[in-house]
């Protein structure tokens, strides 16, 4: 989107950690220009929760969702050129973001959060990393040698 991203991280800010309607009441009545877009964008996030109740099965209560995570990460940079006083130019940079929005359904009882990402397919147990295997020379000292003093004979 064509916004700063620090611009988009207060108005993500605001909606973390709510409720879905909680989270569109808030954006309705915020007064920065990101706040439309970042409403229909979480819109959309709703309605792919619905798409996915519908076509894929997959069972999900929509009144039970609410903003897991919201990050708006740097987009690519438009270099642009001011015209300046004397027949100089003055650049100065078109800033976009990236953002991106995850929804999560709260347990049953309300208070903990379930810990899968509506959307994203669960991912099998991983089996335990490995330890680093140490180096040859990893807990072995090098032997000092001394110096020779100047001037000193063997």
């Amino acid at each position: 989107m064509r916004v700063s991203p620090q611009k988009a991280r207060l108005v993500l800010d605001l909606i973390k950690g709510r409720r879905v309607e909680d989270a569109l009441n808030t954006l309705a009545f915020a007064k920065k220009r990101v706040a439309p877009l970042v409403e229909k964008l979480l819109r959309s996030a709703v309605e792919n929760v619905n798409y996915l109740n519908t076509e894929k099965g997959a069972d999900v209560d929509v009144d039970n969702l609410y903003v897991k995570r919201a990050v708006a990460n740097d987009g690519p940079r438009m270099k642009r050129i001011r015209p300046a006083p004397m027949g100089r130019a003055y650049r100065y940079v078109r800033r976009i973001a990236h953002i991106e929005i995850a929804l999560a359904e709260r347990g049953k009882n309300g208070t903990e959060p379930v810990a899968t990402v509506v959307g994203e397919e669960t991912a099998a147990a991983k089996p335990p990393a490995k330890k680093a295997v140490a180096g040859k020379t990893a807990g072995k000292k090098k032997p000092v040698r001394k110096k020779k003093a100047v001037g000193a004979k063997k």
